[in-house]
């Protein structure tokens, strides 16, 4: 067993070198492990972002419609109100030229 010692005392150098080497790459492993974490937490951050811009945009789109629809309920009220006022004053004036009619057959 004594031949061990010489081979150990030889070896020394290139097994500190590995392990200074791996305990390097296990350092720099975990830092990229926690860039990749973060870099993971950001895309979820950002596709949360996503989500709720989307949301807004639906919200935006639906109060949208729902005003286009109330606009054009309005025109369609304001054209019903016009022809409703046309017919009346249309009435108006048959009946004015009824009555210029009924006192001129008075006068006769």
């Amino acid at each position: 067993m004594g031949f061990l010692v010489p081979a150990l005392e030889a070896a020394a150098p290139s097994i500190l070198g590995g392990l200074v080497a791996g305990g390097a790459n296990a350092v720099m492993g975990g830092s990229n492990g926690a860039l990749s974490g973060m870099l993971g937490e950001n895309n979820i951050f950002q596709t949360g972002l996503m989500g709720q811009e989307m949301a807004a945009q639906q919200q935006l789109d639906l109060q949208a419609t729902i005003f286009d629809e109330a606009m054009d309920q309005q025109a369609e009220n304001m054209r019903e109100i016009n022809t409703l006022r046309d017919a009346q004053m249309a009435q108006r004036k048959a009946d004015d030229t009824i009555t210029k009619k009924f006192i001129q057959s008075i006068g006769e």
